[in-house]
């Protein structure tokens, strides 16, 4: 069932995918599926050339459809542990302070 186009006026079937408002091919941007309106892109918004474009529930439906694939990280040997460090000179038995240099 087609609409008017909230900006000019023009037949619609889509809405905007953030106001919800109808909005025609002219006005409905092809990256973020909404009307120019509430668009932040950098691309600016050309006329397409008789292509029609599902409505943005079925995209959003088919993004959420298709698992993103885990990226596969190889097992990387682990790196060699350092040595321990070496026992501190013993302090005497009698009490008395430690040469120090």
């Amino acid at each position: 069932m087609p609409f008017q186009c909230s900006i000019c006026a023009e037949e619609s079937t889509r809405i905007c995918a953030r106001c919800t408002k109808d909005a025609c091919n002219n006005h409905l941007c092809e990256k973020c599926l909404r009307c120019s309106d509430c668009c932040e892109c950098e691309v600016h918004l050309s006329e397409p050339a008789g292509m029609t474009v599902g409505s943005a529930r079925s995209v959003f439906r088919s993004a959420a459809a298709v698992p993103k694939p885990e990226p596969e990280l190889e097992a990387l040997p682990e790196p060699p542990h350092p040595p321990p460090d070496p026992d501190p000179e013993p302090v005497p038995e009698d009490g008395a302070e430690p040469f120090v240099w």
